[in-house]
């Protein structure tokens, strides 16, 4: 079994040169990797085989995702999809920020609770970047909304498996017995407790949202412009934070993030039409003429744009 370590280093060195065409000292750097595992660490053989098999297919499985993104973004593209979505979302609001707010916190918050596993960020970006947001932008806005909706994700998995299966059940339910309280009510008071506290620093989350996209993406690299609408950003975290809590409270963990987005896609949605706790800064589209924006939503995206009639060959 000595030579067995030499051969597996080699062999990973082997592999990022020949076939994967990367340069030489990122592939020694893999390779010294697995002999520092072996020699140094003292980690066995199959250990580190084991390891690298693991990485592998975590691997696979982000890439599965990235994937899907990806298709989804060329489907849209390809069917002219993508025209209809962007005229859509401008006849709601022309300002990105309230796009990203609409897009990424409340549909994505829903995406969340009803599928997990980084569906969000594989749809709600894709979205982003088809309406004209910056590539870079727009995964950051899918990365940020995996925050407060995370915990009750994929209809409560993470409560409902994580913590049944991940906790030592008998002992845990040894010690509820001797307070006279059963497991189902220590899960339900594990639950009040995310809820509330994810739901008091999600209302904040939207608005943290825009502040980093106008500062970072932004013409004029500016917080100010993203703390311009903290009224409306707040009340889209209210908008979702509030269902959100109530339900982890009085429902359980299965649902509080597939109603908190779902009630807040209704809400702010309307608010955003009728202007409600926002008032349009100079600076963004008019829906009359949607090609010809001003300001930093210019800088962005207005250049890129499609007028809707272009796309109409493509959907016949």
């Amino acid at each position: 079994m000595g030579y067995l370590p030499y051969c597996q280093s080699y062999s990973v060195a082997y592999f990022l040169l020949v076939y994967n065409g990367r340069p030489k000292n990122h592939a020694d750097h893999f390779g010294g990797d697995c002999r520092a595992r072996t020699f140094i660490w003292d980690m066995t053989f199959n250990r580190v085989s084991s390891s690298i098999l693991q990485g592998t297919v975590i691997t696979i499985s982000v890439l599965w995702i990235v994937f899907g993104a990806l298709f989804l973004l060329n489907t849209l593209k390809h069917t002219g999809a993508i025209a209809v979505i962007r005229a859509g979302f401008i006849n709601v609001s022309p300002d990105r920020r309230v796009q990203a707010i609409i897009i990424a916190w409340c549909f994505g918050t829903f995406l969340e609770g009803a599928s997990g596993f980084g569906t969000p960020a594989a749809i709600a970006a894709p979205l982003l970047v088809a309406i004209g947001f910056p590539a870079l932008g727009a995964v950051l806005m899918g990365m940020m909304i995996q925050s407060t909706p995370v915990s009750f994700g994929a209809v409560g998995t993470p409560i409902v498996i994580g913590v049944n299966k991940g906790l030592d059940t008998v002992a845990i339910s040894a010690l509820l017995a001797q307070e006279g309280m059963q497991w189902e009510e220590f899960l339900q008071l594990i639950t009040t407790q995310v809820a509330i506290i994810h739901g008091v620093i999600g209302t904040f989350m939207p608005l943290l949202m825009v502040m980093m996209l106008t500062r970072f993406f932004g013409k004029n690299k500016s917080w100010k412009e993203g703390l311009a609408i903290w009224p409306f950003a707040i009340f889209a975290g209210l908008a979702f934070t509030v269902p959100y809590t109530l339900t982890g409270i009085f429902l359980g963990p299965e649902f509080p993030s597939l109603i908190g987005g779902l009630v807040s896609v209704a809400i702010v949605i309307q608010a955003a039409k009728k202007d409600f706790w926002y008032q349009r800064p100079r600076g963004t589209l008019k829906p009359k003429a949607a090609g010809q924006a001003i300001g930093w939503v210019n800088w962005w995206s207005a250049k890129k744009m499609w007028p809707p009639q272009q796309a109409r060959p493509c959907l016949r």
